[in-house]
């Protein structure tokens, strides 16, 4: 790459170079590229809806994908660095759109009495095609805005890393060895767990009602994904998310359960699952309540509250950078059209401006679907659209794809729709699904382009032709919607999605402020009680979004991320050396293990091999806990050693 800067008293002008000159015209948009990026797309989409509705937490798949673009092209003849681009452009289609379809689609299940009839695969694949499409062209005429005007302002951390791989290109066989090494490991450890049922996946205690710390708990999923999720977002993102579990599970828990011992009528909310005791025909008292009961009635929607004011409190912090990007947007809607050079050539704005018409015009007429007839359901996607696809871009520009807010986002979209609704006198059940169906779409443009910023940025870095990409990412939305519709309606038969295997936390999320404002039944006292908790935490200087996230979600889940950043702390300080690139050896072997994992699905249980592993007992929790940290010690010692 090369950077030539003219410096003068008027303001300093930079002429990039990319790595490929918009002279030369390299293979790129092959038959070969665009096989393997499909294929890749299919896999990380399918392991991503699986993170998702686990851990509700989803990383960037462009740069493993691109290492492997690599090593897979090179044993069939030879690439060119374009040709590799494409492929990790592709493939990174699938992780971001399928992210934002279990951050929303699967609230259907909670919107009873429609929302469950709308769960299933056609609604999921057109929400996903919708969604997926609509963040590719709307993120067309902001390509020069934010990619190329804003080069060297905006960093665009993953897209600037994966150029980084694809230019040393060379070092693909390290890489590869790397990348594969995890895929083994991960599938190992799931076969071992799921298939073969050596060990347990979850260890931990909860304290007994009648103790004096009634209720508290900490349980652990030994999972690689969670370990991997930990090491990719760091020590500080991890110990923040496990405080709020610990706020959670260890002080509201036990707190509710020392003050319910002398509650002895139901405390309301009510809820549905818990309304009789089966012992007594009664109400469930507080006192009767086991630590998941009472997790699932009342401290989840303190969770809810928190996670609501963090995300719109991130979203309003954003405000200089939305108005920036907003009227970048704008000013540069109308100045499309195909450049005169190769590196130049963004695809036509009539395909953008009415490609986004007739998505439009298909939520309005589409058979079976929620929106159907709802042409202001329709005009809402257009435009909350259009908003946030520019705040995401400019997020991810900023912080990277992994970080971006995009619940944040989504609860504004549903909080700016559902107030419009009731203005309408449009309340009630029936109007659930309508109001999901906006923010679903909304959530996945957001997510979709995102990662097509940063696959842009990556083009622009090594010489891709934008047209090309621009396609290839709409070939990866289309066919990585099929496989991440069966995936997750195939995850819902097994697990049952709000289960605690698969407890889909971004989406609960979404049904309850959905319900509770069309409805007007929202608990507000305990989702006030997560609102302010997350506004001390602003006061005392701290970012609560991801302490919120810790809170809502299981201490299970968050316990073993907190263990990840741990490794990752541990790595640094050994090394003297803090792991700020994406393409560091630990977040690359971790990566690859998240995927490896997840390519083992939940299929019949062999039987338990070894029967004293898999006990519940001391020597089953002990020997768990023994392997889990052996995993840690391999990540850690995977991630010092150089793949340069």
């Amino acid at each position: 790459m090369a950077h030539t800067t003219t410096t003068s008293a008027a303001p300093r002008v930079t002429t990039f170079q990319p790595y490929v000159p918009a002279t030369q015209s390299p293979a790129e948009f092959t038959a070969k590229a665009v096989v393997l990026g499909v294929l890749f797309g299919l896999i990380f989409g399918a392991s991503t809806v699986y993170l998702g509705l686990r851990a509700g937490l989803t990383v960037s798949a462009s740069i493993p994908i691109a290492v492997l673009a690599i090593s897979v092209l090179k044993r069939l003849g030879g690439s060119t660095i374009l040709e590799n681009n494409i492929v990790q452009t592709i493939g990174s289609a699938g992780e971001s759109v399928a992210g934002g379809v279990v951050f929303t689609i699967p609230a259907l299940i909670f919107l009873a009495p429609n929302g469950p009839a709308y769960f299933n695969y056609f609604q999921i694949m057109m929400l996903s095609f919708a969604g997926g499409i609509l963040g590719v062209l709307m993120m067309v005429p902001l390509r020069r805005a934010l990619i190329v005007k804003e080069h060297g302002v905006l960093p665009y951390p993953e897209g600037t890393a994966c150029a980084d791989v694809l230019v040393a290109g060379e070092r693909g066989g390290r890489l590869a060895t790397m990348v594969f090494s995890g895929l083994g490991i991960g599938a190992l450890w799931k076969a071992l767990s799921w298939v073969f049922n050596v060990f347990l996946q979850v260890i931990g205690f909860t304290l007994p009602r009648t103790s004096q710390f009634p209720n508290a708990t900490l349980n652990v999923d030994i999972s690689p994904e969670y370990l991997g999720v930990g090491y990719v977002i760091g020590p500080r993102i991890a110990g923040t998310m496990f405080a709020g579990g610990v706020l959670s599970w260890l002080v509201l828990l036990p707190l509710l359960s020392i003050l319910g011992a002398y509650i002895t009528v139901p405390f309301p909310p009510i809820h549905p699952n818990f309304a009789t005791n089966p012992a007594t025909g009664a109400p469930f008292l507080i006192s009767e309540m086991n630590a998941g009961q009472l997790w699932s009635a009342y401290i989840r929607y303190i969770g809810a509250g928190a996670v609501l004011a963090a995300g719109l409190i991130t979203l309003a912090r954003t405000v200089p950078t939305i108005y920036a990007s907003f009227r970048e947007g704008i000013r540069d809607f109308g100045g499309g059209g195909a450049a005169p050079i190769r590196t130049e050539r963004d695809m036509p704005m009539v395909i953008v401006i009415g490609g986004s018409l007739l998505l439009a015009l298909f939520l309005t007429v589409a058979p079976r679907m929620p929106t159907q007839g709802n042409v202001l359901a329709a005009v809402l996607v257009i435009v909350f659209g259009f908003f946030f696809v520019t705040v995401s871009s400019r997020i991810t520009g900023l912080i990277g794809s992994s970080s971006n807010p995009i619940s944040g986002m989504t609860i504004a979209t549903l909080i700016l729709t559902c107030l419009l609704f009731v203005g309408l006198g449009w309340t009630g059940d029936y109007y659930s699904p309508i109001a999901l169906c906006v923010g679903a779409v909304v959530c996945i443009a957001a997510a979709n382009a995102g990662a097509t910023s940063q696959d842009l940025k990556t083009g622009y870095i090594v010489g891709a032709t934008p047209i090309y990409q621009q396609i290839g990412l709409l070939l990866g939305v289309i066919t990585s919607a099929f496989v991440i519709g069966m995936t997750t309606l195939y995850l819902h038969k097994v697990f049952t999605i709000g289960s605690q295997s698969i407890a889909a936390p971004q989406a609960t999320l979404m049904a309850t402020i959905i319900k509770g404002l069309l409805s007007h039944n929202l608990p507000w006292g305990l989702v006030l009680v997560g609102v302010f908790v997350a506004v001390t935490l602003e006061l005392c200087g701290i970012h609560s979004l991801s302490f919120a996230v810790g809170s809502y979600l299981p201490i299970a889940t968050t316990a073993p991320i907190f263990a990840g950043g741990l490794v990752r702390w541990w790595v640094e300080k050994k090394t003297g050396i803090a792991e700020e690139s994406e393409v560091g050896a630990g977040r690359l072997f971790l990566y690859a293990i998240l995927v490896g994992t997840n390519t083992i699905g939940p299929f019949q249980v062999v039987g338990d091999v070894i029967p004293a592993l898999h006990s519940a007992g001391l020597v089953g929790q002990l020997a768990s806990c023994a392997l889990f940290l052996a995993l840690a010690i391999v990540t850690a010692r995977a991630a010092q050693k150089k793949i340069t």
